[in-house]
């Protein structure tokens, strides 16, 4: 094959991906900034599920100022990104655009946000929490 017709195969496997991909996109999921509800956690939290599969949980947590989660251990790696504000988690300072991965079955200090946060969690189903 010349590579003119190895340029025209190209072009053509691009737009049939393409209209393949468009034509996928409702089987995927999207939550919009405002869509969802906010639910209260503990004291100064709230909590939006976006996603859970097989005990695995993509969740938003805001933090008022002050508030804090309680020192905790997870079954699975649980990721977590900070989106908004800043948060400590023990002395380690995690800024906007951080990340920080809590590892399985370590046991890890009380998160607390001195200014407020928004955070998003990836990880086991968290436990119920009596709101006080």
């Amino acid at each position: 094959a010349s590579p003119a017709d190895a340029a025209s195969a190209g072009r053509v496997k691009q737009r049939l991906m393409r209209r393949i991909a468009a034509a996928s996109t409702p089987q995927h999921l999207t939550v919009e900034a405002g869509q969802g509800e906010w639910q209260p956690f503990t004291p100064g939290t709230q909590i939006k599920v976006l996603h859970v599969d097989g005990g695995v949980m993509s969740y938003l947590v805001r933090l008022a100022a002050g508030a804090s989660l309680p020192a905790h251990r997870h079954p699975v790696d649980e990721e977590c990104v900070v989106l908004e504000g800043q948060v400590r988690i023990g002395e380690l300072r995690i800024d906007a655009g951080g990340f920080h991965l809590g590892r399985r079955h370590v046991l890890h200090d009380r998160l607390v946000s001195d200014g407020g946060a928004l955070i998003f969690l990836r990880g086991a189903v968290p436990e119920a929490v009596d709101v006080i």
